[in-house]
């Protein structure tokens, strides 16, 4: 079964300097029937003004993943770390007994666009932790690149879940196919551009639920032409789609 979120269906706000969607409930935005799916508890799609960001704040006990996919984000944290993040790089942080962190838009020029996952960890009161790894887009090309596990396998950033985070970028007219295993289901996020899920279309910021569908394919037509793409910026290299993709336990 495959319960699609269709983008304008997200909670939504502008505050001029951040223009944000959260697939699920969220600070200001809550609605019962969104409050996750398994432990994926969150998905801002964010975009950050050139110079706006986020100043320090606290987290604990959840799984952190920040995924760009165009500008650069500048963090620091309570725990030492001071990093730019650039598109290809997969930050996470185990917030654990307690973390504070900034994040900004290092340009003072481009806007920065970005992904934040949160992924509810399966211990508590871990002491906190912090990893960045850079995946190029030759490596996420026409196949499904991990970037988050419980066990780091294949170059992937750790979490404290049984949770495995891929992530893809589509040509035209390529597909890429993920078997679910029994007593697991998936969640899909397009980043940008147009695919179908085993014949479901799926648009720029659309999600979908996945429960007892053991194959999923992944589809970009050879037309495709990419969206969601920010004013001023260009790609690495041109694509038709990028998706994240979570295979995670079933409830």
């Amino acid at each position: 079964m495959i319960t699609l979120r269709k983008s304008h269906e997200r909670g939504h706000a502008n505050h001029g300097w951040l223009d944000t969607y959260h697939t699920f409930s969220f600070s200001s935005y809550y609605d019962p029937a969104q409050m996750g799916f398994s432990s994926l508890r969150v998905i801002n799609d964010d975009r950050v003004a050139a110079s706006g960001g986020f100043p320090t704040h606290g987290h604990r006990d959840m799984e952190i993943i920040t995924y760009v996919l165009q500008g650069s984000l500048e963090h620091k944290d309570s725990m030492g770390n001071g990093s730019v993040i650039y598109p290809g790089d997969v930050q996470r942080m185990s917030a654990g007994t307690g973390i504070t962190h900034s994040e900004y838009n290092s340009s003072r020029s481009e806007p920065l666009h970005f992904l934040q996952i949160w992924i509810v960890p399966d211990q508590l009161n871990v002491v906190p932790s912090y990893e960045q790894i850079h995946f190029t887009a030759e490596q996420k090309r026409n196949r499904l690149q991990l970037i988050a596990s419980p066990d780091g396998r294949h170059g992937s950033v750790t979490i404290y879940q049984d949770a495995f985070v891929y992530a893809s970028v589509l040509d035209p007219g390529h597909s890429v196919t993920h078997e679910l295993s029994a007593q697991r289901c998936a969640y899909v996020h397009v980043a940008r551009g147009e695919v179908t899920l085993n014949g479901r279309m799926l648009s720029t910021g659309d999600g979908a639920r996945i429960i007892d569908e053991p194959t999923l394919e992944l589809l970009t037509h050879s037309s495709a032409v990419v969206s969601g793409i920010l004013p001023h910026t260009t790609l690495e290299h041109p694509c038709s789609a990028e998706v994240l993709l979570f295979d995670l336990l079933q409830d």
